[in-house]
């Protein structure tokens, strides 16, 4: 078996001969068998026990084993204690998600307080198997079909290119003895049903079935890896968000690639595609976190907007729009100015207090040298506005409620310069 492990290791370069390792050590039969093989190759290896105190005097059986095993084969054994179900109740967890994350956090601080480069767990090929199994009767993409991963961070898994059946194999050729998890022998649990009734099917039909799910595994990363850089490809970022062109999705499942770190489901995304393949301009989609727009020639991305309070300018000074603008308000002699965020008004005809508010539905003014109303919706359209672009524009107010500029896009005829101005307030917005 140490020939496979070996190139396993060599293969995804898990392993270096200099470093000291920590082995997760259940005491069961995978870890156990982890932790010979690797001593007795010659790597610097610390053991790691978690007592989690679920299994009443089954649990201190096994810590007594680990004990004995360690001082048997001169490996330095470290312990924890937990109590387990009181982290479950405080954290508002499943028993194995506490211990999980009880078991994990212990041994990364252990790993750093005695400078080993990882930490090797002995999760073997059935693992995965289940794993894979588990994942598309949930319903998963590409990723949910790469199984267990062979590193994750300073995560090691040696053994999965090697079978539950030749790590029995090997201990048995040793002598050597392990202890067993009650709990793995019941079927309550969803994995335990998989590995007691599915697996043992699957191998009926084909002996080979296990070992041909973990080659297509084995493949998916590969896949994975062009996804991956498939989206790096065709996600544009841009201020406050990303940017999809349509043209470069090509089918729905890429576009589900594309959106799922966004948190949109499959659901969605078949809505998304739809109205995307439909020509459609204007739809609206949104996440826990984010909000989709379907754009003219692109998919835009964008986190939710938080809620604006208008704010009031009751004299000339400089104020706080949000976390990233000012607007400063200025007498001063009359400028032309092309910069679009700098606007030269008729002081005599503007009246204090005004406000600097979110576009709203409904929002009208007379643009400079036009003499009608004109929405301001139609506006931002005609000025090319996204739709969040348009969710996000700013308009100041006289004390009448009057727009008097949609800032960065046209001020209104009711305060423009003209020949007859005296004076002029300069308005101007920056980061």
């Amino acid at each position: 078996m140490w020939s496979k492990v070996e190139r396993y290791i060599a293969k995804y370069k898990l392993l270096n001969p200099n470093e000291l390792y920590i082995i997760a050590l259940s005491g069961g039969a995978d870890s156990v068998a982890l932790l010979l093989l690797l001593k007795v190759h010659g790597f610097n290896v610390h053991a790691a026990h978690c007592n989690f105190h679920l299994r009443g005097d089954e649990s201190d059986r096994d810590e007594a084993f680990c004990i004995e095993l360690c001082q048997g084969l001169g490996v330095k054994l470290h312990r924890a204690h937990f109590d387990t179900r009181e982290y479950a109740e405080l954290h508002k967890v499943s028993i194995e998600m506490a211990a999980r994350e009880l078991r994990y956090k212990w041994f990364e601080q252990l790993r750093k307080d005695i400078g080993a480069a990882g930490i090797c767990v002995a999760h073997h090929r059935d693992d995965s198997v289940e794993t894979v199994i588990l994942n598309v009767v949930r319903g998963t993409g590409v990723r949910g079909l790469t199984g267990i991963r062979p590193r994750n961070g300073h995560i090691l898994r040696p053994l999965l290119c090697v079978s539950r059946a030749e790590i029995e194999d090997y201990l048995a050729e040793r002598g050597q003895q392990y202890v067993t998890d009650s709990t793995n022998l019941e079927d309550e649990a969803t994995r335990n049903k998989v590995r007691h009734h599915i697996i043992p099917e699957l191998r009926q039909l084909n002996a080979k079935a296990l070992e041909n799910i973990q080659r297509m595994t084995e493949r998916m990363v590969d896949v994975e890896e062009l996804l991956d850089a498939y989206k790096t490809q065709n996600i544009v970022g841009k201020e406050g968000g990303i940017t999809i062109q349509k043209q470069r999705v090509l089918n729905e499942y890429l576009l589900c690639e594309l959106l799922a770190d966004y948190g949109f489901n499959s659901s969605q995304v078949s809505q998304i595609y739809e109205v995307m393949l439909s020509g459609r301009v204007g739809g609206m989609f949104s996440s826990q976190d984010y909000d989709l727009a379907v754009d003219r020639e692109s998919l835009l991305i964008e986190p939710h907007l938080e809620p604006m309070k208008p704010i009031k300018i009751p004299e000339t000074g400089t104020y706080v729009v949000d976390e990233r603008h000012k607007i400063r308000v200025e007498s001063g002699a009359f400028e032309l100015s092309k910069d679009p965020f700098v606007a030269t008004l008729d002081a005599s005809k503007v009246q204090f207090p005004l406000t600097v508010r979110r576009v709203e539905e409904g929002d009208w003014m007379v643009p400079f040298g036009m003499k009608g109303r004109k929405l301001l919706s139609d506006l931002m359209t005609d000025c090319k506005l996204s739709i969040f672009d348009k969710m996000k524009q700013l308009v100041v107010t006289d004390n009448q409620g009057v727009i008097i500029w949609a800032i960065g896009l046209r001020v209104s005829s009711f305060v423009a310069v003209s020949v007859t101005t005296k004076e002029v307030l300069k308005f101007s917005v920056n980061d």
